[in-house]
């Protein structure tokens, strides 16, 4: 029985306390006044009796009422049921301050002062919730107290203190408050299931279905939740129901449905709620949760709507439940959606009353829960049954069986504290249980069937909604009620309700209270017999794993493959054993084997002890590693339990006495650091012993049987389980009839069995977390287990450097708040973790304190003793024979190469690349055991695989799987298999240049079971190989950070003379070991030494008159903060004076220039014409360039060349003001001109930001008069129209005809060509220059055209460029121009090709007669992360998450060579339409140097041969200053800046373009792979350093060659390339066939553009095969190895190989046909003993002899070049047209009949070939007198070439083609102009092993032309011909 109501309250308005805008409330009266004992008053009631204040009002006000909770101390509930009326104030000073607050705005007289109105509230407090019988209660009173009713007040409230209900138990009470009034009280049949009414179907109808399953999952995993709402009620009702649908948890956080305005401050609570607010406060509400971390989910019930923040992530019910539960909810809450579609609907469908479906609702969460929670009862485990049962919940077994360990929603439910109290209510054995209870116990297999059924889902609703009703409801047919309502609603004015309400008499209440308390005293108490019984436990849970077949793939061979293992084991059978072990490893990883590995293992331990053999004990400690390698740190399939005991069971004997348990060998696992673990597995021993202990006192079972499963896991069998709850079931039912003695000595008893467990645990826990080693005293990374989860073959060592105890003691420390000091103490550490476990399980289990403390004093002596059996452990192990290691493997090193550091045994592990672990077929290679060795050039690993059973592996893998199988003898073998040699066996190697480490991190590695690692490296490189290398346990700490340090100063040395190019051949000791302050004396001094030469010869003039002073040296620092990063140079130069190099040159000026002469600019300019060199060093007067001196002393631009080409009218002074103008003081100078066109190409940096505006201003600008600016910018103009002036199109008489009258002379090959090209050119001009337009169509040269654009946007400067190079623009009046007049009127002689960012404000002039091509260009900060995200997709650190081509599309590389290629192939198409263009982008060396680069590549055959190549490199990229050393981050100095690949870059683009015309180029793919492999390789000097500056300042650029000390050694790569072409044809392109004066034009979209191979590919026998002397002699010495001392005769020796991908290198095994053949030659050479021929000479000699048999069959040889490579089906794009593989597929299609050739090979636009056949068949024979190939000395420095010559009688002509197959000739020699024939002498460059009679010259009156023919013979046949002609005429 329970009192209905504790107080009655009276709360009024305060007029005392009444100040600022709002009143206070006060307590008028309470009743009793007294608190009771068992519950004491609620303070704070007057602000819950108005939570939006107190405040008066004008008007009266309708009587209120509404439910507040208050929550005390206890966290028990209060119901605050408040009635609030208004009563008018008759208080005159009240009166009179009203009156004067009345706004004046306000009409006078409407509101009188004496109509304010105040609240007064009549509030019951009671621990019920009866909401309507409080209701009709205080409306009672209120109704007597308003209608004067003749009953007194205090009778009323007297009987409403003194009413008594039952609480439960569905009882009917009648009470009555003595005013003629009659209520009936129901209560609910069990009081633990809530009272909702309608509550949860009103919330579900505010808010909607999936709203409330938001809030219900928010509640659930512990967010904070507001309701808003306007009525106060209603948030009551909605918090209610949010608690009624949570049930059976309960929710135990802040629960406040009415939050007082006053209290908002409330919801910054940092802890979560449920509370409600009036929507009066929604602004200060958001005010307030905003200025939080915008954590609170809210809820308007007005409004519908819940809102949850982004940071918020709710998550939700697992999936199908989810599903299953909105399907439910929407079937009871619209029943009619099922039915809407179809076509006859039943009559009605009406969704149930709103009370009935409250309850369906609450049905359907109740069945939610059931199907989330069942089977919870097989995961407790009762430690304790007196004197309090004390039950525990195995959370990891739970979510194991449900497999739902993933799931979050679930885990943070059963984190949580609503289900840590669900479990400590309802775990319990014996209690009272409710509709929850027979759920879970009776009904789970029903859940289970109906899961596919909505129907039966609904059924079941249904029944249990039922249930649920009948709760509230036991008696439907309820009495009326009778309560007095007031007469009248009251009126505003009227009298009879002004009356206030009286002040009761306390005393009569009072005696009303005190006289039932009395009665209550004498009456007998009420016995009520509490239904308690043991709480079935319902079905086990069954494996849903099983269900859903994940387990079934452990299938029963690989079970068989597991048992056969142990049993081959125990028997001694070692050798099947270790052949089954790689397959039980791999079969290890389900968890059907472990478990089945656990069961065998059990049944080999006899008395808790199995004693093995060493190698037995091995293979066991293997197989546990690996089982518990794949558990999880919560251990949720047990497991990690299971083992527990057997690892303390299985040892070894040592020696006298000593033996090592396998719990020595199995510690590093995370699992065992797992507290939660530790708690689980203590847990589940206690129950197992509680249990035994009672079974012993009652005789049920023998002691053993139980004790045979004292050891069992954390959910033991079913029947065990069972047993223990049904056993303290009944024991707490006899708990009470036992006596006083009896319950003691239980008590005893457990407490004893706890304590006994404690110390059996704390022993256990000392086996597995101190180390075997404890003198080391090292901590484990916490963050290094479970990173690699390869299974590896290596067998248990005996050493376990460390243990887990280190992160334990981390854990303790952090959690417990303080550091301790000694925290690297092991025993310490372990000693710390075991006495927190004590504490925590020894208070959960009520051990007394004295068992406690001696506990505490116990475990520091258990770990010391354990410490000293293990020291002799250790000792005796060290004595066992090591298990042997693999052989450390010595590298090859280069000549000159030390090793700094000698080789440290390491693991090399797999990252992201799967070729090598044989993912993708083949053996797996990876991870390999060997050595890391870091010498002056490289970083080397070299091991073997750590898989010795390789060839097992081998012998499976089908040979689909290999890259390539090679047969070189004709039959094939009986076995193939029996050659394949086992991976154990091969080499593994990887190692790149430490110059090229990009970047180095440190990991902590894990390798599979028994290995443990615990530290690593990543390094990674800039030549796309990646080192991720594991220390093995005898490296030590400090000798892996000596490494690393090492490492780092190899990297980064101080000055670029530290570098392996200069330190070659020195000690590499010395190298590592010198002092940064000596190592840059010689820098520091020769910088003062500049320094003070400049200050000495800067000219007055120049002091004077600069524009733009970089600062010196001294001011750098403050400037160089302003600087950008790729602007840094500006701020290292000098100052800009005449500078002197006297202190660093030490010859003559003279010496320098004859040296600078020789230098590669000079000789390219020599070629193309531009200067000859003179002892003035300048060029005539008529020629339009000159070579400049004036940089000679690099003075004007230091990044700049010593010899520069400009036009001939500039003098020096102007240079050297122009070159202020540009960024770097890179001014624009001639690089390349062409021999057909004229046209030149220019290079220069962008102009700095003041000299834009000035350079493009309006000449008709007014100006406020002469200024340097404006002198310069005409300056500059002037230099601009010299350049211009210089072309012979601009020199023709017409003026401006760009291409009139210079087209029939220079273009008279193209024939008309020129008509679709003109169109195409300016499309293409504007999608480079980012133009909206592209216009498609085709050009007769190009193909198709990619796209530049960066943004997409339109370019902001000068549109009309591409419009007009389009021809765009609008027809003339007259109809339009011609052709002609269109070229000349639209055509600029100069294009600027500008960056857009740099030209924005500039203004075009339309009477200059050049134009600026503003672009997007790829900045270097584009270029550093593109390449950064390129290498982690081609060489990623770990399996990748995307697929490789979606990381090269996130690379962006492609689009940046994408746009590279496009800019070129622009520059080159204006050339070759003969305008110059100058290319002005950023500081003018990266893409600057990239596109001119290029732009000489496509167009000038000379660049795409060896020295043509070599030559563009030295000219373009080194001689005019691309920042090597500062890109490449080759010194510390230039570290921070990070590496920017731009040369790589460019080598790239000229490898797509090499792919696009394999026949263009001398040198092969591997010449491009090579250099740019040894660009970041230092080995050699030539890409060292920024500038030729540079290179002259530490005397590298003119070494002379006699100065080498060893000639082994060679600095130049150019030199190195050179020698090895002599030796061996890897550089050299077999399908080299050039054409004449060909201009390439490549496709540069992106589908186009193939990933370099360079980026991906490996070969792990050899490392990088760029070392050549590297790879010769690791060749030679494995083919020593190879080479059997007695040959075996008895079986045949296959002839097979096997090609495993990523290990062999594919040229070497498989090399093309041509390099084979050769190869064979040269071994046949050394057979016969004769001496070795060039491969030159050779190569040679077959041409000759090709083109001898061609011409005597008359046939075309396609140029002269032998075509037999094996890779001639590459695409062969010459000018954008595909050349069909029949015409180039193979030599042998070249020999078919010349008319099908001809025919079949149309190729268009050729300059040579642009007319394919004329209009009608010739007799040509008839005109042929004498025709066949002849070699042609070219023009001026051009080479000898083979041309098809023909004599023609007839016309008098000697007509020279291309081919035998061309009918249109090349060149014509009018007979008539030959002078005479005469026999002539070789000259160079002609052809070689051609003898001497061979030549012969035909002088004409124009010039001699030299001539070769095949042989001396047919040179007389051509002379003699010639001359017979000449005489005939």
């Amino acid at each position: 029985m329970a009192r209905l109501a504790d107080y009655f309250v009276v709360v009024g308005y305060d007029l005392d306390k009444r100040g600022g805008s709002e009143g206070q409330g006060h307590i008028l009266q309470r009743f009793p006044e007294k608190d009771w004992e068992d519950n004491p008053f609620p303070q704070g009631i007057e602000l819950f009796c108005q939570p939006n204040g107190w405040q008066l009002v004008p008007e009266r006000e309708r009587p209120s009422f509404f439910v507040s909770v208050l929550t005390d101390i206890n966290s028990e509930r209060h119901y605050c049921a408040c009635f609030t009326f208004w009563e008018g104030l008759d208080n005159p000073q009240l009166q009179k301050a009203e009156a004067s607050e009345v706004d004046e705005d306000e009409v006078p007289g409407l509101v009188q002062p004496t109509q304010v109105y105040a609240p007064k509230s009549l509030v019951l407090v009671s621990r019920l919730d009866h909401t309507e019988v409080f209701r009709n209660c205080l409306g009672l009173i209120y109704a007597v107290h308003v209608d004067s009713l003749s009953v007194p007040l205090e009778t009323v409230i007297g009987n409403l203190l003194t009413c008594f209900i039952p609480v439960a138990g569905g009882s009917q009470r009648t009470i009555t408050l003595g005013a003629g009034d009659r209520q009936v009280i129901q209560t609910p049949i069990n009081d633990s299931l809530p009272v909702s009414g309608s509550s949860v179907a009103h919330l579900f109808r505010q808010l909607g279905i999936v709203n409330v399953l938001y809030l219900f999952c928010a509640a659930l995993t512990e967010h904070k939740i507001l309701f808003l709402s306007s009525s106060y009620q209603r948030l009551t009702d909605a918090c209610r129901a949010l608690l009624a649908i949570m049930f059976p948890l309960k929710y135990s956080f802040t629960y406040v449905p009415i939050l007082p305005g006053k209290l908002l401050e409330v919801l910054s609570t940092p802890t979560p709620f449920i509370i409600g607010v009036n929507s009066f406060f929604r602004s200060e509400t958001q005010e307030l949760v905003g200025s939080m971390t915008l954590d609170v989910i809210i809820a308007d019930l007005d409004g519908g709507t819940v809102t949850i923040p982004e940071c918020v992530h709710i998550s939700l019910l697992p999936d199908p439940l989810l599903q299953q539960t909105q399907t439910a909810l929407s079937m009871v809450l619209d029943p009619e959606l099922e039915m809407a579609d179809h076509a006859f609907p039943p009559s009605s469908t009406q969704p149930s009353t709103l009370k009935i479906q409250d309850k369906e609702i609450r049905a359907v969460f109740l069945w939610l829960f059931g199907q989330l929670f069942h089977g919870y009862r097989w995961c407790l485990h009762i430690i304790r049954i007196h004197p309090e049962p004390v039950i525990r919940f195995h959370k990891a077994a739970f979510l194991g069986q449900r497999a739902l360990t993933e799931d979050d929603f679930l885990m943070k439910v059963l984190d949580g504290m609503a289900f840590a109290g669900f479990i400590s209510e309802r775990g319990l054995p014996y209690r009272p249980t409710d509709l929850f209870d027979d759920l879970i116990a009776n009904q789970v297999e029903r859940i289970r069937q109906e899961e596919c059924s909505p129907h039966k889902v609904m059924n079941h609703i249904k029944e249990l909604a039922e249930q649920l009703f009948k709760n509230e409801n036991p008696y439907p047919a309820v009495a009326m009620h009778k309560v007095q309502r007031p007469a009248e609603s009251p009126g505003h004015n009227d009298p009879k309700n002004l009356a206030i309400f009286p002040l009761l008499d306390d005393v009569t209440i009072q005696l009303f209270i005190d006289h039932a308390a009395a009665k209550l005293k004498t009456a007998p108490p009420v016995v009520k017999a509490e239904l308690k019984g043991m709480v079935p436990s319902g079905p086990p849970l069954e494996d849903i794993v099983d269900r859903h077949g994940h387990v079934l793939a452990n299938s029963a061979r690989r079970l068989e493959v597991v048992r056969n293992c142990i049993t081959y084991i125990f028997d001694n059978k070692m050798l099947e054993a270790k052949k089954l072990m790689p397959a039980v490893l791999r079969a290890l990883k389900g968890r059907a084997a472990r478990v089945c590995l656990t069961q065998e293992l059990n049944q080999h331990v006899l008395q808790n002890r199995a004693v093995l053999d060493d190698q037995q004990f091995d293979y066991i400690v293997r197989m546990m590693n690996c089982t518990l390698q794949d558990c999880s740190h919560m251990d949720e399939h047990g497991i990690a339990a299971i083992l527990l005991p057997l690892v303390t069971a299985f040892c070894r004997k040592l020696g006298a006495g000593i033996t090592q348990f396998a719990y020595s060998c199995v510690q590093e696992h995370m699992v065992w650091t797992n507290m939660q673990f530790w708690e689980a597995m203590f847990y589940s021993d206690v129950q197992n012993h509680i249990r035994a202990l009672y079974l012993e006192a009652d005789g049920g079972e023998q002691s053993t049987a139980s004790r045979g499963q004292q050891e069992s896991g954390p959910v033991a069998g079913g029947q065990e389980l069972l047993g223990a709850l049904e056993l303290a079931s009944e024991q707490s039912r006899l708990w009470p009839t036992l006596s006083k003695e009896q319950q003691s000595e239980r008590v005893q008893k457990e407490e004893s069995t706890v304590f006994s467990q404690a110390i059996h645990y704390a022993n256990r826990m000392s086996y597995l977390l101190l180390p075997l080693d404890t003198s080391k005293n090292r901590l484990l990374n916490r963050s290094g287990i479970g990173d690699v989860e390869s299974v590896s073959n290596s067998y248990v060592t005996n050493r376990y450097t460390n243990s887990i105890a280190g992160s334990m003691a981390e854990s303790y420390d952090t959690e417990s708040g303080f550091e301790d000091a000694e925290s690297s103490d092991v025993a310490n550490s372990v000693v710390r973790f075991i006495n927190r476990f004590v504490d925590k399980v020894c208070n959960e289990s009520g051990v007394t304190n004295e068992h406690l403390k001696a506990l505490h004093a116990m475990i520091p002596d258990i770990v010391q003793m354990h410490i000293e059996t293990l020291d002799a452990v250790h000792r005796e192990s060290k004595r066992l024979p090591p298990i042997q290691k693999p052989k450390l493997l010595r590298p090859i090193l280069l000549a000159g190469e030390e090793l700094v550091m000698d080789g440290m045994r390491v693991h090399l592990i797999s990252d992201g690349r799967e070729e090598a672990t044989g993912a993708l077929g083949g053996p797996p290679l990876l991870p390999a055991e060997g050595a890391i060795f870091l010498t002056t050039y490289r970083l080397i690993f070299k091991g073997t695989p750590n898989d010795p059973l390789g060839k097992r592996v081998l012998k499976t893998q089908t040979c689909t799987h290999m890259l390539a199988v090679i047969h070189t003898h004709t039959h094939f073998l009986s076995n193939p298999e029996c050659c394949c040699c086992a991976v154990g066996e091969q080499v593994v190697t990887r190692s790149f240049p430490i110059a090229s480490l990009t970047k180095e991190k440190r990991i902590s590695v894990s390798l599979s079971m028994d290995q443990f690692i615990q530290e690593g490296l990543q390094l990674r490189s800039c030549t796309f190989q990646l080192l991720k290398i594991a220390f093995d346990e005898e490296v030590a700490s400090d000798l892996a950070e000596v490494f690393r340090k090492h490492m780092h100063k190899l990297r980064y040395p101080q000055h670029v003379q530290g570098t392996f190019a200069f330190t070659v051949g020195q000690s590499g000791k010395t190298l590592v070991e010198h002092k940064t302050k000596d190592k840059n004396q010689s820098i520091k001094t020769l910088s003062k030494n500049l320094v003070k030469s400049a200050k000495r010869t800067i000219s007055r003039q120049n002091v004077t008159r600069k524009k733009y002073s970089p600062p010196t040296w001294e001011n750098r620092s403050s400037l160089q903060s302003e600087m950008d990063e790729d602007e840094l140079s500006v701020s290292e130069e000098l100052d800009q004076g005449s500078l002197t190099l006297s202190s660093t040159i030490r010859s003559s000026d003279r010496q320098t220039m004859s040296n600078v002469v020789e230098r590669a600019c000079c000789r390219d300019y020599q070629r193309l014409g531009l200067g000859t060199l003179s002892n003035s060093l300048t060029r005539s007067k008529n020629e339009p360039f000159r070579i400049s001196t004036v940089n000679r002393m690099y003075t004007v631009c230091r990044s700049y060349p010593g010899l520069l080409i400009v036009p001939q009218s500039i003098p020096d002074s102007t240079i050297q003001r122009i070159s202020r103008c540009y960024r770097q003081n890179r001014f624009p100078v001639v690089c390349w001109r062409s021999s057909r066109t004229k046209a030149v190409l220019l290079r220069s940096a962008g102009l700095h930001a003041k000299g834009v505006v000035g350079f493009f201003k309006s000449p008709n600008a007014p100006s406020a008069g002469p200024s340097q600016a404006d002198s310069t910018s005409l300056e500059q103009e002037k230099y601009m129209q010299a350049i211009i002036s210089s072309m012979p199109s601009y020199c023709e008489p017409s003026g401006r005809n760009t291409l009139g009258g210079f087209t029939s002379t220079h273009m008279s090959t193209s024939d008309s060509s020129d008509k679709l090209r003109q169109p195409k050119i300016g499309a293409l001009m504007k999608q480079v220059m980012g133009g909206k337009e592209d216009i498609p169509g085709t050009f007769s040269r190009g193909g198709k055209w990619g796209s530049i654009r960066g943004s997409g946007r339109l370019s902001a400067y000068n549109p009309e460029v591409g419009n007009r190079l389009s021809s765009k623009e609008s027809p003339q009046p007259n109809g339009g121009p011609s052709e002609a007049l269109f070229l000349r009127q639209q055509r600029a002689y100069l294009y600027i090709i500008g960056d857009k960012a740099q030209l924005k404000g500039g203004k075009q002039d339309s009477f200059q007669q050049w134009e600026v091509v503003p672009i997007e260009v790829c900045d270097v900060r584009q270029v550093k992360n593109s390449f950064k995200k390129l290498i982690k997709a081609c060489v990623p650190s770990s399996e990748p998450i995307m697929t490789f081509h979606r990381c090269l599309e996130e690379s962006e590389w492609m689009c940046l060579l994408h746009r590279v290629l496009q800019v070129s192939v622009l520059v080159v198409e204006l050339l070759d339409t003969g305008s110059s263009v100058m290319v002005s982008l950023e500081d003018g060396w990266d893409v600057t140097t990239q596109v001119v680069s290029l732009v000489q590549l496509l167009s000038d055959p000379y660049y795409r041969t060896f020295d043509g190549f070599r030559l563009l490199v030295e000219k373009e990229w080194l001689s005019f200053g691309h920042r090597f050393s500062h890109r490449g981050a080759q010194t510390l100095a230039s570290q921070s800046s990070g590496f920017t690949p731009v040369f790589l870059q460019f080598l790239d683009c000229v490898h797509q373009i090499h792919l696009q015309f394999p026949m263009e180029f001398e040198f092969s793919q591997y010449y491009l792979k090579f250099l740019a492999y040894h660009y970041v390789s230092n080995r050699f000097r030539t890409f060292l350093l920024d500038s030729d500056y540079e290179r002259i300042e530490l005397g590298v650029l003119y070494e002379e060659k006699g100065e080498r000390k060893n000639p082994q050694v060679c600095k130049s790569v150019w030199d190195y390339i050179d020698r090895l072409n002599k030796k061996t044809p890897m550089f050299f392109n077999y399908m080299f066939s050039p054409e004449d004066e060909e201009v390439l034009r490549p496709y540069s979209f992106i589908s186009n553009l193939k990933v370099w191979d360079f980026y991906t590919e490996e070969t792990l026998s050899e490392g990088p095969s760029y070392d050549w002397e590297l790879v010769q002699r690791g060749r030679q010495e494995r083919l020593a190895e190879e080479v059997p001392d007695k040959p075996d005769t008895t079986t045949p020796k296959s002839q097979r190989r096997i090609v495993w991908p990523c290990y062999d290198s594919r040229s070497r095994v498989v090399p093309d046909a041509i390099t084979k053949l050769l190869q064979d030659l040269q071994s046949l050479e050394a057979e016969l003993g004769l001496p070795p021929e060039k491969w030159k000479d050779t190569w040679d000699k077959i041409k000759a002899n090709q083109r001898a048999e061609s011409k005597l069959e008359n046939r075309p040889s396609f140029n002269s070049s032998l075509l037999m490579s094996s890779n001639l089906s590459h695409q062969r794009r010459s000018q954008g047209v595909y050349l069909p593989e029949s015409g180039v597929g193979s030599s042998i299609n070249l020999a078919m009949d010349r008319e099908t050739s001809t025919t079949s090979t149309p190729v268009a636009g050729r300059p040579s070939t642009s007319t394919l056949y004329s209009q009608f068949q010739s007799t040509e024979s008839e005109n042929r007198s004498f025709e066949g190939i002849l070699y042609k000395k070219g023009a001026l420095l051009k080479p000898w070439k083979p041309r098809w010559f023909v004599l023609d009688k007839t016309k008098h002509q000697l007509r020279y083609y291309e081919t035998r197959q061309d009918k249109e000739c090349t060149g014509v020699i009018e007979l008539a102009e030959v002078e005479s024939v005469i026999p002539g002498t070789p000259t160079m460059g002609a052809p070689k092993n051609i003898e001497e009679k061979a030549f012969f010259d035909l002088k004409t009156t124009k010039r001699v032309y030299n001539f070769c023919a095949q042989d001396s013979f047919n040179a007389h046949l051509w002379m003699d011909s010639i001359q017979s002609c000449l005489s005939d005429a």
